[in-house]
């Protein structure tokens, strides 16, 4: 139940990680209220809090108590570096409970970059229960493993307490496990407190020295075998090169520094595994501008050799998901203690962002702009940043550039103060170019917000939409036009104030409104993000017409859905939220006669960056007996993105598909997450993901058969048309 919800704390706790000596597993080191090292999320309506009375061991037990409307869940998170030698890993802890219903207690493991997880979700404690030890045991991986996620959940109704958790490697506690090696790089700490770089404003020389300083800087990282093996901290070897790099007054003299830096990292070996770039693929390593920048036949031979033969295999820098094949960056420093970085490390923010996207970006020639030139037109931008804000609002603007509706940009927390920490009451949506009231986060505040569903907005303190939107657009990375409305559509009403003044119509009537605004928590965006309380997988509807809700459907639920589904006159499959679990393969099994091929997945080589080939096998459908042999509509709006998009394309697959609704969010493919100076989090599609014909769907997205919009009678009435519309088309 609490999957997608881990997943999302290990995105945003692995920027916390902690030494040995301060291991807090037991919660005794409580600091205003909160255990040092823990961090938490989950549904409003679960508090979580230290507990003197009720403990296993010491002086605070973990509870977590239920006691909204909503029963979903919480997860508490604790993150450790995986520097351990070993084979087994296991979690022990003691978990007390009283009066769970509807859900359970337990703990879970997850090791990170996705090489094993693990919870208690098929044995999970219930009930009333006195304080008993669990354990769980998983496979480390330690070569391979970076981050060591644990921790507690509860979902349901009740309450639990955690207590006295242990980490042990083959049996032995965490902290006298024997460490692995450690690198040269780890040594390495002479600029963990700044870059001693000082750069005033650029000429349009020096930008193009370090716009070439950028592309070998990168090009060095991703191909040099003593870089890949860790030889070298790379963020800190920049800083070394830049302030002669800088001294450097003409080309010859700069072309010799560069030729020193590359001699000086030793002999590379000739290659006898490298292979020339496969005829067929996708994309082929870019590294035309070797030529472009004019160098010394002396640099650009030893560039072109060290092309000939570069590494080989797992790059200390970045290494593929074990089984989906995705880039994975864990070894990216974050740099958390800088909020305002200097300029030597926002000069690495933006070599290290575009070199991993020139060379492991699956979908780099789909974005609008040629992104070769994209380092040159921002180097100006990150030299000049003069705070925090202006800092970020470059990173997010870089960012955008790729058009990636995966790439949001998290942790940002200037920028998200510039969007505004008050919220407004209601939702938004842009149908036929305006921006609409739809719901109400909270409905004890729909009288009191003075707005009405149908209200549409024309103006935000007397600035029209179309100007508001125009200025912030260039800050969301979106893969299409409704993705990028979507998300300015979320944000456009924040403020730092608690009231907007706004205008809106109503009945042809314009109006001046005083809008109250609010913080999240009071608002309960969480719970209406979920959806509807009932949680159901799928239901019956009238006219025997079968309707799934992708939401909430659970992976147990698809062999009895088929058994019930089976003699209706329709199915109609809702994909117009994130998927709660993956059931894809056997759902789409139901609705084809045979196993099926419905997408192709390209992926890079890491052993030859820059190169993006097809999978040598389609994605397909499972094979199995019963098949459904009726109408079958899968429902689809820019909400649906992602895992949702792929779900509708092994839907697709079916022998009697329909897709209703509108474009898609056009972001398919795993998620690679990506971390630059100043502890900025944000992601790309890692994959590329194609039907079998070789249509992509990056940025097109799902396009449906019929296409049903909201309109705004329909939205002011409460009617669903898009459901609406499946209905009639079974029927008619």
């Amino acid at each position: 139940m609490n999957q997608l919800l881990r997943l999302l704390l290990i995105f945003l706790m692995t920027c916390g990680t902690v030494k040995a000596t301060e291991f807090n597993l037991d919660f005794e080191q409580v600091k205003q209220k909160n255990a040092i090292g823990w961090t938490s999320g989950g549904n409003e309506g679960y508090q979580l809090t230290m507990d003197k009375l009720v403990t296993q061991r010491g002086t605070y037990s973990a509870l977590i108590q239920y006691h909204g409307d909503s029963p979903a869940g919480r997860v508490i998170s604790y993150t450790i570096p995986q520097k351990y030698q070993g084979k087994k890993i296991t979690l022990s802890g003691f978990i007390k409970t009283k009066n769970v219903s509807a859900g359970y207690a337990g703990l879970w493991i997850d090791i990170q970059p996705r090489i094993a997880s693990t919870d208690m979700k098929d044995k999970g404690v219930s009930g009333t229960t006195d304080w008993t030890k669990y354990e769980l045991t998983l496979d480390l991986n330690a070569a391979e493993a970076k981050i060591i996620n644990i921790g507690a959940e509860f979902s349901g109704m009740g309450k639990a307490w955690f207590d006295n958790l242990q980490l042990f490697i083959d049996g032995v506690p965490i902290a006298k496990a024997p460490l692995k090696p450690v690198l040269p790089l780890e040594k390495d700490h002479q600029f963990d407190h700044g870059s001693a770089i000082t750069l005033p404003l650029v000429n349009e020389r020096q930008i193009d020295n370090l716009n070439l300083l950028g592309k070998v800087w990168g090009f060095l990282k991703y191909h040099h075998p003593s870089i890949a093996q860790g030889k070298y901290n790379w963020d800190y070897e920049l800083f070394r090169v830049l302030p002669k790099f800088l001294a450097a007054n003409d080309r010859p003299s700069r072309d010799k520094v560069l030729s020193a830096w590359v001699t000086s990292l030793g002999e590379v070996a000739l290659c006898r595994q490298c292979q020339v770039t496969a005829a067929n693929a996708v994309l082929k390593p870019d590294l035309n501008w070797i030529e472009q920048f004019e160098l010394s036949e002396t640099l650009q031979r030893q560039l072109h050799y060290l092309y000939d033969n570069r590494h080989q295999g797992a790059n200390y820098y970045v290494t593929t998901e074990a089984s989906a094949g995705n880039p994975i960056f864990e070894n990216e420093k974050r740099y958390q203690d800088m909020q305002y970085p200097d300029v030597g490390f926002r000069l690495l923010a933006l070599y290290r962002y575009w070199n991993i996207i020139h060379y492991y970006f699956p979908s780099k020639h789909l974005s609008d702009k040629n992104w070769n030139g994209v380092l040159k037109q921002y180097i100006a931008r990150f030299v000049a940043a003069k705070d925090e804000l202006a800092y970020e609002q470059a990173v997010a603007q870089l960012i955008a550039e790729i058009d990636d509706s995966h790439a949001t940009v998290n942790m940002a927390n200037a920028l998200e103060a510039w969007k505004g920490n008050y919220y407004p009451p209601v939702t938004l949506k842009f149908i036929a170019g305006k921006l609409i009231v739809t719901d109400y986060y909270n409905q004890a505040l729909k009288h009191q917000s003075g707005l009405k569903i149908g209200d549409v907005i024309s103006k935000i303190n007397d600035f029209t939409i179309n100007d508001i939107v125009n200025s912030k657009q260039s800050y969301y990375s979106a893969s299409n036009r409704s993705a990028l409305l979507r998300d300015i559509a979320d944000d456009i009403l924040r403020a730092n104030s608690k009231t907007i003044t706004l205008t809106y119509i109503r009945d042809k009537q314009e109006v001046k409104h005083s809008l109250g605004l609010y913080h999240p928590r009071a608002l309960k965006m969480g719970a209406w993000y979920r959806g509807a309380k009932d949680g159901k997988g799928f239901k019956l509807l009238s006219d025997n017409i079968g309707y799934i809700n992708l939401r909430h459907l659970q992976t147990q639920d698809v062999s009895r859905l088929k058994k019930q589904l089976i003699n209706t006159q329709g199915i109609i499959i809702d994909m117009r939220k994130y998927p709660g679990s993956f059931s894809l393969h056997s759902l789409g099994a139901f609705f084809t006669s045979e196993a099926t091929e419905f997408a192709k997945v390209t992926h890079v080589n890491l052993d030859n960056p820059g190169e993006v080939v097809f999978f040598d096998e389609s994605d397909k459908t499972d094979d199995e007996s019963i098949t459904y042999r009726n109408k079958v509509v899968v429902l689809v709006n820019e909400n649906t993105q992602s895992l949702a998009e792929y779900y509708a394309m092994a839907m697709q697959a079916g022998d009697n598909t329909t897709v209703i609704g509108s474009t898609t969010a056009g972001a398919d493919g795993n998620v690679s997450r990506i971390y630059l100076p100043g502890n900025i989090a944000t992601a790309m599609s890692g994959l590329g993901i194609y039907y079998p014909d070789d249509r992509h769907t990056q940025r097109v997205g799902i396009v449906p058969d019929i296409v049903v919009n909201p309109t705004l009678v329909g939205i002011k009435v409460g009617r669903d048309e898009l459901l609406e519309r499946a209905i009639r088309f079974i029927t008619q």
